[in-house]
């Protein structure tokens, strides 16, 4: 029998009695889990908890890894400009 639960979670009683679908729940989001009405606890999937922990990547190594990263780039020149007089 599945439960559906509303946005107010599980107490822990019903956590621990029903963990099966508990687990369920967490292919469509995490679950918070309530000790004496005070949220306690999460419980999220496997690859939710993956996209948490994996490592971040540097901007530097996004550059690297670009596919554009040898596309040779044809600049426009630069006109010569007149230096502006300031007074100090």
């Amino acid at each position: 029998m599945a439960v559906k639960r509303s946005n107010e979670g599980w107490q822990v009683q019903e956590a621990k009695a029903m963990l099966s679908e508990v687990l369920k729940a967490t292919a469509v989001k995490p679950q918070t889990i309530t000790v004496r009405g005070k949220e306690t606890a999460v419980i999220l999937s496997f690859r939710e908890y993956q996209k948490l922990v994996r490592p971040r990547q540097t901007l530097y190594d996004f550059i690297q890894s670009s596919p554009l990263r040898n596309l040779k780039l044809e600049l426009p020149k630069r006109l010569p400009e007149k230096m502006r007089e300031i007074s100090l």
